[in-house]
């Protein structure tokens, strides 16, 4: 939700779409406004039931929407336009906030510092560098916590009166589950899994090299052969970001596969192995074709997955924000620069119950771990290394080892199908409440061009 400084835009689009309620203006006295020399320093441009927005909140609202369409490089509307989407955007967080301290919702010092270091850590920024960068933007920093304390209060007031009501029903599930087979029944095309072991070669390999690579992959392909586990052999003898899974490539269509795979394993019956060892710019290659498919049909969904492994260093009992980053950083340098491994490192300073299994979390499906930690393993690619990233369990480290499609059935399969279908329903429920919520209360504008 606080992800690089997006909330205020997300808001603009927001508001565009809840209908601005026309009540009848009345009095400032009825309105309960304050005497005229308050006035005359800070003029009210809204009252919201028995609250009020001023001009100068609106004005500081403006230049940040302003700057950040600015940002991302999108066109700013005309003064009248952008000063109503504003306004209309305060009036619907003020209505909010009204409810959930109605609700009695209270949001602690503490959780506000927390969602602050995420955000500095999803900007790959500490607390400080990020105030800098904010100050810099010209965003004054008690403003931003400010804004991030009613995101986290609406946030918590949504999830209280829209999210923790939506049901998703099991012939819902169903349902989805059908339309989305009968979605891929058609046309079905053959998709294969495959396994390989690669022993890689360096930029500009003199003969020496290319020979004990060379004789390395043989060796592999000889053992494979010999009915010896693919797997094993991989971890053993790849170079490659998923030998610590086997080497398991996981299921792909044809177009996702090299002309050079593809010329070999469409001859092969599943569970054999290409004959010979293959050659590419990065290196010698053994092949596994471990099974094939059709696609579409009566199988299951087919998901994403990323096969990765993290350190986690927790916050607290003596370990501060500034010192598990910093920790995590010298890991990430000292196994950059080729004095250590991930693996052993996890094993030693994680707190995580991966660490025995050198940190390693195995394939992960979407929705299987907290947002920050997915969001920030999605961006990463095979072998690449994260930067601290700062989720409720603490500061992780994360290698990402493999990507795959897969598929998923059965449990699995009917618990996705829930997730995408709640997600959708409390999109939609949420909306429709903060249409109500809106209607529902009392406005009264002070801008004659607000009222356009």
């Amino acid at each position: 939700m606080f992800v690089k400084r997006a909330s205020l835009l997300a808001g603009l689009c927001l508001a565009a779409g809840v209908a601005a309620a026309q009540p009848a203006p009345v009095s400032a006295k009825a309105a309960g406004a304050p005497a005229s020399s308050a006035r005359a320093v800070d003029s009210i441009v809204a009252v919201v039931n028995d609250s009020v927005i001023t001009r100068k909140e609106l004005d500081t609202r403006i230049e940040e929407a302003k700057h950040q369409l600015t940002l991302a490089k999108r066109p700013i509307p005309d003064a009248d336009l952008l000063q109503r989407q504003v306004l209309e955007q305060m009036i619907v967080t003020q209505v909010q906030l009204q409810r959930a301290k109605e609700s009695g919702i209270v949001v602690k010092d503490a959780d506000v510092e927390q969602a602050l270091q995420r955000i500095a850590a999803d900007n790959r920024l500490s607390v400080d560098q990020y105030k800098a960068r904010l100050a810099q933007a010209g965003v004054p920093w008690d403003a931003f916590r400010k804004e991030v304390r009613e995101q986290i209060i609406m946030a918590r007031l949504r999830d209280r009166e829209v999210d923790s009501q939506v049901q998703v029903s099991d012939s819902e599930i169903n349902a989805y589950l059908a339309a989305q087979r009968g979605a891929n029944a058609a046309p079905a095309e053959t998709e294969y899994r495959l396994s390989e072991i690669l022993v890689k070669l360096p930029d500009g390999a003199t003969p020496d090299q290319i020979n004990a690579a060379q004789k390395k992959a043989t060796e592999a392909l000889d053992k494979a052969k010999a009915g010896g586990d693919f797997a094993a052999l991989a971890k053993q003898y790849s170079d490659a970001s998923d030998a610590a899974s086997g080497g398991d490539m996981g299921f792909r269509i044809p177009e996702r596969i090299p002309d050079l795979y593809l010329n070999q394993i469409q001859k092969l019956q599943a569970g054999t192995v290409v004959p010979q060892v293959l050659r590419s710019n990065n290196g010698f290659h053994v092949i596994k074709l471990v099974e094939t498919r059709k696609q579409g049909g009566d199988q299951g969904m087919t998901v994403p997955q990323i096969h990765a492994r993290h350190i986690l260093i927790r916050v607290g009992d003596g370990v501060s924000e500034a010192q598990a980053r910093q920790k995590l950083l010298d890991i990430k340098a000292q196994i950059e620069a080729g004095k250590g491994d991930f693996a052993d490192f996890a094993r030693q300073v994680s707190v995580d119950g991966s660490a025995s299994q050198g940190g390693d979390l195995g394939w992960i499906s979407p929705g299987e771990t907290v947002p920050a930690f997915e969001r920030a393993m999605s961006e990463l690619k095979d072998g690449q290394i994260s930067d601290p990233v700062r989720s409720e369990y603490g500061y992780h480290l994360i290698q990402v080892l493999g990507h795959r499609e897969s598929q998923v059935s059965g449990d699995q399969e009917r618990n996705l199908a829930m997730q995408e279908l709640r997600g959708r329903k409390a999109e939609q429920q949420y909306r429709d409440w903060l249409q109500q919520l809106r209607d529902s209360a009392y406005v009264d504008y002070r801008l004659s061009n607000a009222q356009q």
